[in-house]
């Protein structure tokens, strides 16, 4: 069984048993419906089966999945940074978004870790691109809403909760005038793209807050080979310098807000049942550095 049939069904039981067994049904009527052919799954599926695919001559992605919640959320967060960097949306419906496809499509990840630091300039002009969008009216989280998880009984040592409670309170408290935030921007949603963007966003997931906070999901990434690689505690030290030179940002809040955002997917990934080592062993690394 691979990881993506084990988180789908981990989840989903039965239900994500049945979707998997139509799969190919649905995969076949959405080809036929929009003209679509040479549909292959790319790497690493994680909770949506995705494919890249040709609509005529025209690169695109396929993307399915059981939360047709947070497709919806990734199809409007798509729409609120439309101009601004980000894949088009081409067509939707319930637990189905079709996209336009980045090409070559090579992900920053391929920057790691020899080119690094040029990596984090890269991913820096991305986020001044996407924090220009403005903020729509309704229908985002603010990332306070997201951090309530913090305040429920986790099987997490309750010196890293009490912790991240109290950082969280803090920087919510001293925020800075809030953006709109891409929420989960590392490596593998940062695109290589042909035209006239060099680079191109996806998967974002919405959330109004402290720009601050989009450094975070970066800093920790890729997943597994950062915590793999020769020294990852040096690695953090020279990304967190790096962002807070280029986008002028209190380097203290940065490591405030890894380890506040390292214990947050801790407890999502509780709450999902999954493997939760990683965030274990990151969190580990970054206690020590918080205020």
């Amino acid at each position: 069984m691979t990881v993506f049939e084990k988180n789908i069904i981990g989840i989903y039981g039965d239900k994500g048993k049945t979707w998997f067994s139509n799969l190919q049904f649905i995969v076949d009527e959405m080809s036929a419906r929009w003209g679509l052919s040479e549909l292959k799954p790319v790497n690493n599926l994680s909770y949506n089966y995705v494919l890249s695919g040709l609509r005529g001559t025209q690169p695109i992605i396929l993307k399915l999945g059981l939360d047709t919640g947070g497709l919806r959320r990734e199809a409007e967060a798509l729409m609120a940074f439309a101009g601004f960097g980000v894949v088009r949306i081409l067509a939707q419906q319930d637990g189905m978004l079709f996209l336009e496809r980045a090409m070559p499509g090579v992900s920053l990840k391929s920057y790691f870790p020899f080119q690094d630091s040029q990596g984090i300039q890269i991913a820096c002009t991305v986020m001044k691109q996407l924090h220009r969008a403005p903020i729509p009216k309704d229908g985002f989280p603010h990332i306070s809403d997201w951090l309530v998880v913090l305040d429920k009984d986790w099987d997490i040592p309750s010196v890293y909760l009490k912790k991240a409670r109290e950082l969280r309170g803090r920087l919510l408290e001293t925020s800075p005038k809030p953006v709109l935030l891409h929420g989960d921007l590392h490596h593998d949603n940062i695109l290589e793209n042909n035209s006239s963007e060099k680079w191109l966003v996806i998967d974002p997931k919405g959330v109004i807050g402290d720009p601050a906070y989009e450094v975070a999901a970066f800093i920790r990434n890729p997943i597994p080979e950062f915590l793999g690689g020769e020294n990852p505690r040096s690695m953090i030290v020279n990304r967190i310098a790096d962002f807070s030179k280029t986008l002028d940002i209190d380097p203290q809040r940065i490591k405030d807000w890894c380890f506040v955002e390292a214990i947050l997917s801790w407890a999502w990934g509780l709450e999902d049942g999954c493997d939760v080592d990683y965030f274990k062993r990151i969190s580990e690394l970054f206690i020590n550095q918080a205020s």
